[in-house]
Order: C-alpha cells, then sequence, then structure tokens
C-alpha cells in the first residue's frame, strides 16, 4: 500500500528555487530536475521504510544526476517531505 505523500510548503519553496537556478544556468534543466524530485517522490511514497534515517525519524533520499536530497518524515499513513536541499548545504538549516 502506498502512503498519502505531503509536500510542505517549505519543501515546495526549495524544489521551486532549485528548479529556477538550473533553468537560469541552462534552458530545460529545471525541467530535468522537477522530472528527478517527482521520480524520488514516487519511490519515497512506495517504499520509504528503505531510504536510510539520517536523525530520529528523518529520512533522506538523494536525487539522481543532482547534488539534492529530500527529506521526509514518514508513518504508515503518511509521508511529510519537510524539505529539498542541496546535498552539500548545512542539514540543520
Amino acid at each position: 500500500m502506498t502512503a498519502r505523500l505531503v509536500v510542505r510548503a517549505a519543501a515546495e519553496a526549495d524544489i521551486t528555487d532549485a528548479a529556477l537556478w538550473y533553468e537560469q544556468r541552462s534552458l530545460g534543466l529545471g525541467s530535468e530536475l522537477l522530472r528527478a524530485v517527482d521520480v524520488t517522490l514516487s519511490e519515497i511514497a512506495r517504499m520509504p521504510e528503505r531510504l536510510p534515517l539520517v536523525y530520529r525519524e528523518s529520512r533522506r533520499a538523494l536525487l539522481r544526476r543532482f547534488p539534492h536530497a529530500v527529506c521526509f518524515v514518514a508513518s504508515p499513513q503518511l509521508v511529510s517531505v519537510v524539505a529539498c536541499m542541496h546535498a552539500r548545504r548545512d542539514p540543520r538549516r
């Protein structure tokens, strides 16, 4: 069974900012980032428990091709995406 996936406003803003940044660097690259995020979110929703715990209940999924990580908290019924950040960024932020 697939858990319900909720992308919090802060995570949505992170994704939008990253897509705009990539799009400014190369036309179409922002769209590729969004596709990579969609694939990762689908994987998270299907099997959140297979991804590593990074802090207490927080888990992280790395994007393919882009140096970004999707951070989320999962329960059996709900997966809450709280951030999408560059992998070199300080996670305490």
